[in-house]
This record gives C-alpha cells, structure tokens and sequence, in this order.
C-alpha cells in the first residue's frame, strides 16, 4: 500500500473518530485538545456574536436548531478539508509558550495573504486540535509537538452556497480606540 494511501485511510480514522464522539458525547474524554482553543466560559458579546454566525451560516445551508444529522455531516466537512486539495497541519513543540502560538498564528495569516495573492483560497481550522493524536500519527510528529491550526488549501468553489456567507462583523470603532497625540 502506498504511503498516499495509508495516509487517507488515517485521515478516514479522523471522520470515523468525530463520527462516533456525535453519537456517543461521552468519547469527549479521548479527544482533549492539548490547549484551550475557545474560553472556558463563553460572555456576551461574544458569545452572541459566534451564535450570530453560526447560526446564519447553517439558516443558509437550510439546518435547523435540533436537526443533529444535517449539523453533524456540516461537522464532518472539516475533516475533509471542505473539498480542498491540500491540508497544512501547523504543530508546535510544547514547551513553547502562549507567544509562540502567537507567533505561529502570524506566520499562518502570512501563508494566507500569500495563497489569496497567487489566487488560492484557505480555511484555517480549529476543529482538528480534538483529534490530535490521530494527526500527529499521520504526520510522524514526535510526541512534544501539539496541532495548533490546521488549513485547508485549494480553489473555492463560487457557486457552493456556503461561499456565499458573508460574516456578520462590527465597526472597527466598537472595539478600537484610537488616540490623538
């Protein structure tokens, strides 16, 4: 079996993995990230602000509120990388502290503006942090290596509704303060 081949079967084990944790909530102890991605506790505004979007993009891909089914196949299209062709994992060694995952985010928005420059299109994703060690295996990574993000890399498909979403977003002025001298 090639090596191509043995890696899409481990990429299946990461479908069959989220799959299973939909079914039985239970699994969620198997699948912790290795740091907390969203906060512990959720406030308002921005709280209100994820449920706004989330919500408007489902209300766009015609999924109702306690429609499990149609959220979890919606969930399984992270996994595979919403059709894209490639997959970039971004780990970092765990000894690194909070300023290096700043640090590594940057340089993901740089490997962003360079892809939308060369007129490619990337989705970062949180959603594989859970399946960690499904990844790391795939990727050989050594064991004090964490997934920080993972991006999805390709063409976006114009006509598939969900690119038509366009995120709600506050004026800079709300959340900004800009000084004279």
């Amino acid at each position: 079996m090639s090596l191509a081949a043995r890696n899409a079967m481990k990429w299946c084990s990461v479908c069959k993995a989220q799959t299973e944790l939909m079914q039985q909530p239970e699994l969620a102890q198997q699948y912790q990230e290795t740091f907390a991605y969203y906060p512990e506790k959720w406030i308002s505004a921005f709280i209100d602000r994820r449920r706004e979007n989330g919500w408007g993009l489902y209300g766009l891909l015609n999924i109702q509120k306690g429609e499990k089914e149609k959220m979890a196949r919606q969930q399984l299209r992270n996994f595979q990388l919403f059709d894209a062709p490639v997959g970039l994992y971004f780990t970092i060694n765990k000894a690194m502290g909070i300023g290096s995952k700043m640090d590594i985010a940057m340089m993901i928005q740089n490997v962003m503006i360079a892809a939308k420059a060369r007129g490619l299109d990337t989705c970062p994703q949180a959603a594989w942090n859970h399946f960690h060690p499904i990844v790391l295996d795939v990727l050989n990574a050594p064991e004090d290596e964490e997934l920080v993000c993972t991006l999805a890399l390709g063409y976006a498909d114009p006509d598939d509704i969900v690119n038509t979403f366009i995120t709600p977003r506050i004026m800079v002025d709300e959340f900004t303060v800009f000084m004279d001298q």
